[in-house]
């Protein structure tokens, strides 16, 4: 009896893994700005946004961070574009392959415009400040 419920909880969690790996990543709920007003760097609950008032279009801003954000390893591009303003990427986990998603966004605040850097978890409730160490490193290499 203990021996085919073990077996039973170890499928269940093999399961979960599988479905945590290859569960689809729906862009019309992951593709879209934090909802925080201003400009500040803030770590919420399961995820981290960084924002920064910038000069021009953005789009240089863009593509420095998209450069450094796709040579991150298991690091995929979900939807957007620099020419629309946002861009969103899935970063998996090594081992369990548990995603994250950031969404880089050009804010127009009227006369100012902001870079947004918004990072947050799927599965969970805390994501250890994974999500705030990650952005924090492709900001200093994107040098913003």
């Amino acid at each position: 009896m203990w021996k085919m419920l073990t077996w039973i909880v170890i499928g269940l969690f093999v399961l979960l893994l599988v479905y945590i790996r290859l569960a689809p990543s729906d862009p019309q709920r992951w593709h879209r700005q934090a909802a925080v007003k201003g400009v500040e760097t803030r770590q919420l609950k399961g995820g981290y946004v960084w924002r920064k008032e910038i000069a021009g279009d953005g789009a240089g801003q863009m593509e420095a961070m998209e450069k450094v954000i796709l040579a991150t390893p298991r690091t995929q591009k979900l939807a957007g574009s620099i020419e629309e303003g946002q861009v969103t990427y899935v970063t998996r986990s090594l081992a369990f392959g548990f995603p994250d998603y950031t969404t880089v966004s050009v804010i127009d605040a009227g006369a100012n415009k902001h870079l947004e850097v918004y990072g947050r978890l799927r599965f969970g409730r805390s994501d250890f400040g994974v999500n705030a160490k990650r952005i924090k490193g492709w900001i200093a290499a994107a040098q913003l």
